[in-house]
């Protein structure tokens, strides 16, 4: 099928990209993997809110309904994707993995695992750095009696109920679940291995998010001191509960690591109680035991890896080198070169908005670029950018 842009992945960021082509009236096809809309986020645990604010969230056109709460949970975010598709005409080809995307002569060849076939003018990947879970191996893992899973196949606590569970990193999916966990009385701790930074959600009743970016605008990092004081009102020394915290801002660790900070539901006051207990790095399993990075040695029964994802782009991409660096990730949003033609969103870690944030600004960005690469005559007036 030709087709003059093809859109890889009907998530958030994939429809963004459809919504701004739709508008500007240019054609356009959508290759999901999966048989649904944003297909991530109706398979996230049950509990799930988005940790951003809805007015920061919302895709181009369309904002959130207006009875939305603050903090969006799961189902109401996937009804205004599946609303938002539907408003715009969006109709992906479903259960179409991509099995390969090449530059041959002036245009993009896509062959796909069902053998569907696309020549294109321009790929826009929208795949997200969310697509294949990171699963660790720990000497002995294969020994292990107890259930190892990954995050993305937690859904709830019920089938936990009376078992001991570890949850391996503390990135905010760790923390929510063993939160989830420990509100249902179950006996859970949490690994944790790298330092971390704790930010509350919502401080004296306003979102924390939309407090940062007025901070971020004060002079001589002002804001950083003024942040660090409120993480000390409302958490203390967390350093005494056994966790390793990072003395790097939570402004910098987004801006120049690319790292979220924690941003706390309650994970701590659990800990605190002793409710969820701190663990080490873990070294090694056995049949029924863990040991940990300070010898300590314990027994669980389920173990669950929030050990991250990785986007796997290039599994699919073959241009990869010119375009990916050394983990895997986009090095921009626009191709150059013999890459013209080529572009990613929704991969910047390195915004305080969080990635639904930069949606509109990239798919505004890269319609832009589209619409200048076009002959003149073709060129059409678009509004509402």
């Amino acid at each position: 099928m030709n087709v003059q842009n093809l859109i890889i992945g009907a998530g958030p960021a994939g429809l963004a990209m459809a919504g701004r082509l739709s508008k500007a009236g240019l054609d356009f096809e959508i290759v999901e993997q999966t048989n649904k809309i944003a297909p991530k986020w109706h398979n996230h645990y049950d509990r799930l809110l988005l940790h951003t604010v809805k007015s920061l969230s919302s895709l181009p056109y369309q904002d959130f309904p207006i009875d939305y709460p603050q903090y969006i949970p799961k189902q109401l975010l996937v009804a205004y994707y599946e609303n938002y598709a539907k408003h715009f005409d969006i109709k992906p080809h479903f259960n179409t993995a991509v099995k390969s995307v090449l530059k041959k002569n002036d245009s993009w060849q896509i062959e796909c695992k069902n053998e569907k076939t696309f020549e294109a003018q321009n790929v826009i990947i929208a795949t997200g750095l969310n697509r294949l879970p990171n699963i660790p191996n720990w000497k002995g893992q294969d020994l292990f009696e107890g259930e190892i899973i990954h995050a993305s196949s937690y859904k709830n606590p019920t089938k936990y109920k009376g078992k001991k569970v570890l949850v391996i990193g503390m990135g905010n999916t760790g923390a929510e679940i063993a939160l989830d966990l420990a509100e249902k009385k179950i006996d859970v701790g949490i690994s944790v291995r790298s330092e971390i930074v704790v930010v509350p959600r919502d401080f004296l009743g306003k979102p924390i998010q939309l407090t940062a970016q007025k901070l971020a605008k004060l002079p001589f990092r002002l804001g950083d001191l003024i942040g660090e004081l409120v993480r000390r009102l409302t958490f203390g020394n967390i350093e005494k509960y056994g966790l390793p915290v990072s003395k790097i801002h939570p402004a910098v660790l987004i801006q120049e690591k690319g790292r979220t900070p924690v941003i706390d539901l309650g994970t701590i006051a659990k800990i605190k109680k002793g409710e969820i207990k701190i663990f080490k790095e873990v070294l090694e399993f056995d049949e029924k035991k863990i040991r940990f990075a300070d010898q300590k040695i314990e027994d669980f029964d389920t173990v669950i890896l929030a050990t991250g994802y990785f986007p796997g782009i290039n599994e699919f991409l073959k241009n990869k080198n010119a375009v990916l660096n050394s983990i895997g990730e986009p090095n921009n949003k626009i191709g150059k070169d013999e890459q013209k033609g080529l572009y990613f969103i929704g991969y910047d870690r390195f915004t305080l908005g969080g990635i639904l944030g930069t949606l509109k600004n990239d798919s505004e960005l890269i319609l832009k670029n589209i619409l200048q690469q076009r002959q003149p005559t073709a060129q059409q007036n678009v509004t509402g950018l």
